[in-house]
């Protein structure tokens, strides 16, 4: 059995999806209803408090009932122990694997409508998440928003909970203040935490954000609601209700959220496109022609009204065309920086001085920007390229699926987050499922039937759909169910021979004998 893949009783498993201090995420197919599930294992950590939230957890989903909230299948206990818990598998990614975009308004409002709605659903139930952020929010392959992740919630009408007194628990950049101040909460708090994940879908970063753990808390207890451009004013009053830092002044609860969303029409955005401004000294074409016939239409005033019209004309042209140069130099700094750190590889690292940051601060400006739209396209091809290069480079050392972070798998399924169709990607991943087909097939001829099994497990975690090696693995079970069939009714018939029959004074090889022999040469004891 590969080392990495973990045996759970009614599920195969096809391979490692995620990781994290407590918990690992496999993708594998429910074998009752041949379904694809995530399965959440708990780490063995010998600490009860894990178990208890862990199983606690599940119930918690399991009672919730909503299109946008993940829907639990089964949670169980492993013969060595530890928790585990089936889920429903979403194949779309999280939100933050969106890191640094900018999101149209109408697909950010979606989103937030969505997970609102999911929320309504929680608070009305007494609970609390408690750990709202973009890594919770999950996407089917439809673009539905799922909330996840309830491993901290808290249920309002207990007032002893799982954390320790005095211990804020949630992620700081998504807190609420009053949260990060380990103060008594309600549904407000998670109200607050969507309300930066509106902000950062929208301006393409979290500014609550500091540079460190305190730093973060400070933020989020003294930073006023950023003054958002002119094009999103449209959601400077629903923020400043969301993110307000007295949490009696914020919306009171999800079902004022969405009515206050549903007033917001994605239509409205195109109306506060900032538009160009006139420069200095000229008349914008569409302008000139009234400007003109006002002034011809001016024959009877005096000359000196005449002079006076101009020069407020002249003041107007000055003010307007300043602020638009003053833009242009803005953005075309943003541009420079930005091509420098993509000449020196820094693609989207350092997070607020990279080629990413630099030209999505432009299309803050300025929304269709052709360089800034054209520079991120060229970000992410070079992110691809760099991926499949590693990802050859891994397949040429036979780093196929080792280390975790460093193998040629790994690399093709980052690519695939960033270019969901990569040819070279997909056709990377086929290839290594066929290597692996191809070693599982070479170890049957050697008689070696676990590493053939080892194998093809190997191969679905490259490639999951892959026919060849679910025909093999069909092949390998039917095998395997076979030979104990044909074990169990030997056995069955020499145990009623030998009721009948004298054992002779030397006992000699049966044929039982040599079917069990010939099994623990192709299985194993």
């Amino acid at each position: 059995m590969n080392e990495n893949l973990i045996e759970i009783p009614g599920y195969s498993v096809h391979g490692l999806l995620g990781k994290g201090g407590m918990a690992e995420v496999y993708l594998a197919t429910q074998q009752s209803l041949q379904r694809k599930v995530a399965v959440k294992v708990l780490v063995d950590t010998g600490d009860q408090e894990f178990n208890t939230r862990f199983i606690r957890e599940g119930h918690i989903v399991a009672s919730l009932h909503n299109p946008s909230i993940i829907t639990i299948y089964d949670i169980n206990k492993l013969a060595d122990g530890r928790y585990y818990m089936a889920m429903e598998f979403v194949p779309g990614g999280d939100l933050a694997q969106h890191k640094g975009e900018v999101f149209e308004p109408q697909r950010a409002l979606e989103i937030i409508r969505q997970i609102a709605g999911a929320l309504a659903v929680v608070h009305a139930k007494g609970l609390i998440h408690r750990d709202i952020k973009p890594a919770n929010i999950l996407f089917r392959n439809d673009g539905t928003a799922v909330l996840t992740d309830f491993g901290i919630a808290k249920d309002t009408q207990i007032d002893s909970e799982l954390t320790h007194f005095g211990v804020a628990v949630g992620s700081p950049a998504y807190s609420s203040p009053e949260q990060t101040q380990c103060q008594r909460l309600d549904a407000r708090s998670d109200i607050y935490s969507l309300g930066l994940i509106l902000l950062e879908m929208l301006i393409g970063n979290n500014p609550f954000r500091g540079s460190n753990y305190t730093q973060t808390v400070l933020n989020q207890v003294q930073m006023p609601v950023p003054v958002l451009p002119p094009r999103l004013a449209m959601f400077q009053a629903l923020l400043e209700r969301m993110l307000t830092k007295d949490p009696l002044q914020r919306l009171p609860d999800c079902s004022a959220l969405q009515t206050a969303l549903a007033k917001i029409q994605p239509g409205d955005t195109d109306a506060t496109q900032i538009q160009p401004a006139v420069l200095i000294g000229a008349v914008p074409a569409t302008a000139s022609e009234p400007v003109v016939a006002a002034v011809q239409a001016a024959g009877s005033l005096t000359r000196p009204l005449l002079w006076i019209l101009a020069i407020l004309l002249l003041v107007f042209g000055l003010g307007v065309g300043g602020v638009y140069i003053k833009q242009q130099m803005q953005i075309h700094e943003l541009l420079g920086e930005a091509e420098q750190r993509l000449l020196s590889g820094q693609l989207i690292e350092p997070q607020a001085d990279s080629a990413d940051y630099y030209f999505q601060q432009v299309l803050q400006l300025d929304t269709d920007n052709a360089q800034a739209l054209d520079g991120l396209q060229r970000v992410q091809q070079q992110r691809i390229g760099l991926f499949i290069t590693s990802a050859e480079a891994a397949s040429k050392d036979q780093r196929l699926l080792l280390p975790a972070d460093d193998n040629a798998v790994f690399y093709y399924r980052q690519v695939l987050l960033l270019e969901a169709d990569n040819a070279q990607a997909m056709a990377g991943l086929q290839q290594v499922a066929e290597l692996y087909h191809d070693k599982a097939k070479q170890a049957y001829r050697r008689g070696d039937f676990p590493g053939a099994l080892e194998m093809i497990q190997s191969g679905l975690q490259a490639q999951p759909d892959n026919p060849q090696l679910l025909k093999l693995l069909k092949e390998h079970q039917q095998l395997l169910a076979s030979t104990q069939a044909a074990v169990a009714a030997s056995r069955k018939r020499e145990a009623a021979r030998q009721k009948v029959e004298q054992p002779p004074a030397k006992r000699e090889e049966t044929v039982l004998d040599k079917l069990e022999n010939t099994w623990d040469g192709l299985f194993g004891n």
